[in-house]
Parts: C-alpha cells; sequence; structure tokens
C-alpha cells in the first residue's frame, strides 16, 4: 500500500512539474501522466485528486507557505511544488494520515536532492504541530476572498461586480465541489435501461443527460459502441434550441471537440453539418466520433477560421448555424482549475471582438428565417449579453429568440446563463437570433 501510494505521489508531483513549471494544462498533462504508467484504479484516482487539488487550491497553499518560507525562489521548484502538494494533503484530504504522507514526502525528496529531506520534514512537521495561518486576518475583502477561494484578485473583483458579492462567493466556493461526470444518451428510447446500467442519475437541466459523481465513461463498453457519448449536462442544452427537423443545412462554426456538432447531426436524416475549426488534429477527432456514434454520413468537416465564413461559402447558404464561440472558459474553472491563472482581465475585451466578428461573418451565410445560436462557457456579461447587444445593434435585420427552459433560474433576458453554483455543471450561456429580412 505505501509503494502504491509513493508511485502515486511521485506521478503527481511530476504533472504539477509539468503544470506549473512549463504551463502545461492539468487535463492533458494527467491524462498523459496517467496512460504512461502502471496503476491501480485507485492510485490513478489518487493521482487526479492530488493534481486537481493543488492546482485548484495553489494561491491559498502558496499563502499558507509564505509565512514559513522567506524566500521561495531560494528553493528548488521541485520542492516548493513538493510542499504545495503535501500541504494539500494535510489541510483537505482526511483520510491520510499525517505521519504517513510527511514520511512520503521526506522520501521523494531524498531521491530528488540530498539534504532536501531534513527541510521537508522541518517544514511539515511545524504545520503538523502548529497550524496553518488564517485567512481572516486579511484586512482587505478582495485579497481575503481571492486567498480563500485560490483565485486572483481580478477575477474575485469581476465576479462580485457581474453577480454580487453572495452570489459571488457561492460561484467561488461551488468550484471546489468535485465535478460530476456528465454523459448523452445517444438513444433516449433506452434512457431507464441505461441509467441503471450505470447506476446514474437523470440530470436537472437536460433531458438527453444522466450524471454520475464519479466515473470513467470514456473506457466503457456503451461508450465504444456509440449508446452513450461524454458531454456536460449544460452543453446537451445547445443543440435542441436549433428546432432541427431533420433536411437542414447546418453550419457549426466552431465545432471542436465536437460534442455539439454530433448531438445537432443525430436528429438528421437528409440534412447535412459542416463542422469547421482551425486544426486539422481536432478535426479528425470529430470525424472518429462521428464514426462511433453512426454519423460520418451527417458530418463535413472543414478547415477554416469562422471570421471567414462568408468569403469561402457565400450568402443564403445555411438554414442554421451554431456558433460555439471561442471564450475565455471560465465557466469550466472547476473541470480546468488551471485556467483561471492564466487569464487576464483584458480578455474579455479582446474575445469580444473576435466572438462579433465570426457573428459578423456567418449572419450572411444565413437564409432569411434561418437561425443562429450563440454560446460560450463563460459566465460574464462581456462574452455573452454585450455580445448580443451589440450584434443586434450591427444586424437590424435579425431579431433576438426569446429561449426557454423548465428552469426559471438559468433564464435571463431571453437567454440562458447557468453558473457552476446552481446545478453543479459547467458554467453555460445560450442565445438565439432569427433573420427577419
Amino acid at each position: 500500500m505505501e509503494t502504491r501510494r509513493k508511485s502515486a505521489r511521485q506521478v503527481a508531483l511530476e504533472v504539477l512539474e509539468e503544470v506549473f513549471d512549463q504551463g502545461a494544462f492539468s487535463n492533458i498533462a494527467l491524462n498523459k501522466a496517467l496512460k504512461k504508467v502502471q496503476l491501480s484504479q485507485q492510485d490513478k484516482s489518487l493521482v487526479t485528486e492530488l493534481v486537481y487539488g493543488t492546482v485548484a487550491r495553489k494561491l491559498t497553499l502558496e499563502w499558507y507557505l509564505s509565512h514559513l518560507i522567506e524566500d521561495r525562489d531560494k528553493l528548488d521548484s521541485w520542492l516548493y511544488i513538493l510542499l504545495l502538494l503535501s500541504l494539500y494533503q494535510m489541510l483537505y484530504l482526511d483520510k491520510i494520515p499525517n505521519h504517513a504522507l510527511i514520511h512520503e514526502a521526506v522520501e521523494l525528496a531524498k531521491k530528488r536532492k540530498l539534504g532536501s529531506d531534513k527541510f521537508v520534514n522541518a517544514i511539515l512537521r511545524r504545520i503538523e504541530r502548529e497550524g496553518v495561518a488564517d485567512v481572516e486576518t486579511i484586512k482587505r475583502k478582495n485579497k481575503r476572498y481571492s486567498i480563500q477561494y485560490s483565485t486572483p484578485v481580478w477575477l474575485v473583483k469581476a465576479l462580485i461586480e457581474e453577480y454580487g458579492e453572495e452570489r459571488a462567493q457561492a460561484i467561488l466556493a461551488s468550484l471546489f465541489e468535485r465535478n460530476k461526470a456528465s454523459i448523452r444518451v445517444t438513444d433516449l428510447a433506452r434512457k431507464e435501461e441505461l441509467k441503471g446500467l450505470l447506476q446514474a442519475e437523470d440530470s436537472l437541466l437536460a433531458p438527453s443527460a444522466l450524471v454520475k459523481n464519479q466515473g470513467h465513461f470514456a473506457g466503457h463498453e456503451l461508450f465504444t459502441s456509440g449508446l452513450i457519448t461524454i458531454q456536460d449536462e449544460s452543453s446537451q442544452l445547445v443543440a435542441p434550441t436549433l428546432s432541427i427537423e431533420g433536411d437542414e443545412r447546418i453550419l457549426d462554426a466552431c465545432s471542436a471537440p465536437g460534442g455539439k456538432t454530433l448531438h445537432m447531426a443525430s436528429y438528421l436524416s437528409t440534412g447535412k453539418i459542416i463542422a469547421l475549426d482551425l486544426y486539422d488534429h481536432k478535426l479528425q477527432l470529430i470525424e472518429e466520433a462521428a464514426t462511433r456514434l453512426g454519423l460520418a454520413d451527417k458530418v463535413q468537416t472543414k478547415k477554416l477560421d469562422a471570421r471567414e465564413v462568408y468569403q469561402k461559402f457565400g450568402k443564403d447558404v445555411f438554414d442554421k448555424i451554431l456558433v460555439d464561440a471561442p471564450c475565455s472558459g471560465i465557466g469550466l474553472l472547476r473541470r480546468k482549475p488551471d485556467i483561471k491563472y492564466n487569464k487576464e482581465n483584458a480578455d474579455f475585451l479582446s474575445l469580444q471582438k473576435i466572438q462579433l466578428e465570426i457573428l459578423d461573418s456567418v449572419c450572411k451565410s444565413l437564409r432569411k428565417g434561418g437561425i443562429i445560436t450563440y454560446s460560450t462557457c463563460t459566465i460574464f456579461s462581456q462574452e455573452n449579453s454585450q455580445v448580443v447587444s451589440k450584434f443586434l445593434e450591427r444586424h437590424p435585420n435579425f431579431e433576438q429568440v426569446n429561449l426557454k427552459h423548465e428552469r426559471k433560474d438559468i433564464l435571463k433576458d431571453g437567454c440562458i446563463l447557468i453558473t457552476p453554483e446552481l446545478y453543479g455543471s459547467d458554467g453555460f450561456f445560450i442565445s438565439q437570433f432569427r433573420r427577419i429580412s
């Protein structure tokens, strides 16, 4: 047991070094590492917990260590990361005894650099004896929330401005809850059967979704056979807004990784979807998923910048268009906690410019009476409601279509806006426009 745990922590440390030192995305670095090593499922779960937990709590852990380490720059980077990893376990994982994790941290340090084990032991034993500093002693409110919720001050400030202090805190607190596993059932007639087989529950948001507190669906035979596919429940609300009848010519302007593309394709009979992306490897992922789900004949991929749609296709070509726009991804923080450390406040306005450029291009290729669904995985108005307003101002030949949902708390100004604390899903925004002339 001790050896297995030790190897799990070694893997976690190496992944965290990639994330913190090389700027790797935590989910990509983690998946790559887990494929390379021989670990039990239990140990893989531990590595996942250690990586995501340490990344999610990074600012908090750094603040605690700052009271014990005078100059972190004098430490080797791996040593500092090892302390972050160990402190995360001490403070947030109840099932691991302090003596065991300290022993393993010391052993890891000993293997990396002679003498570093004594330093690690001294710091962790001191924390064990004395505890950590009290966050409540931080006087400035935004700074206190920043440390408490391990979120940069600019993002704390932006959330408070957008949602008010109480709801901003609820959103931030919800990001530490374990992310649910969410799937889309491709044959709704078999949903109850699959629900029993997977021991899953109905989503409160999307009729096509099943959710579980945790689960690895990609390795399941139901996934391989195409009866289920992995897609967050909030994003499963997008395809139904287009009211697809079956024979339409549809454009998915920003399609990768393809979940929404294939959901739309599942409604088609004689129709076709043109799925665009900038990168060949992403288009290949869509093609592979389309084959797995038996929808390859409904989807045609094309490498193209969505801002060049009108230039490429001309006018009045598509019946329906989805713009799932490039965005800050703030709604994905629970699943991708490193996003919050890699963004700047200025991103919102530069992204808004790109979002409007895409809409300005694709709308000219839509037929009269056709609809555009515009969606993002962010929860800020600069990328959402402001984009809606500015698009309608620029294009008087379009009107907004008011979207409906039985959950009234996700409806705002005719749009769907889901924040992460409401249903434990990704944060998501959906709006729609109709060409009237």
